[in-house]
């Protein structure tokens, strides 16, 4: 093989690898010990590329709070990633968005615990509203839909 095709073949594999060979995103997820639905959005992160290290506690409510979340916004879990928290069900392309993006704030949350979301049994029979977490006890504002 001459070294103008050797060159080629190994530049071709190494782009093709390369997002393979990337560091997954860290993510620490705060979760209620008995909480099963919190450890199916662990498994959906893992299986879109996060690592995640997920920390069974009693003090659900006050990381959260402690995080910036507004009281009535909390989701089923807190996760922290990248400087961010992400509180709830939050679908991936969401939180990839955020990562992206970077805006100015703590972080994004969908309060409760849609049916449908990511990690929830069910169907999805509404569209999920995802709010910031504002910095400096600004109001909560719609981030995204889903």
């Amino acid at each position: 093989m001459n070294r103008t095709i050797r060159f080629a073949s190994v530049a071709a594999l190494v782009a093709f690898a390369a997002p393979a060979l990337a560091d997954p995103l860290q993510a620490t997820l705060y979760k209620n010990p008995q909480c099963g639905c919190c450890e199916g959005y662990a498994v959906y992160l893992r299986e879109n590329g996060f690592n995640v290290d997920v920390k069974p506690t009693n003090d659900l409510l006050e990381i959260s709070h402690k995080a910036g979340v507004a009281e009535g916004m909390e989701g089923c879990h807190t996760m922290f990633i990248d400087g961010y928290v992400v509180d709830g069900h939050v679908p991936v392309n969401v939180v990839r968005k955020l990562l992206k993006e970077r805006p100015p704030i703590a972080g994004i949350t969908l309060p409760g615990m849609p049916m449908g979301s990511p990690g929830m049994a069910g169907t999805k029979t509404e569209k999920f509203v995802i709010y910031t977490v504002p910095k400096d006890g600004k109001k909560p504002e719609v981030y995204a839909t889903e």
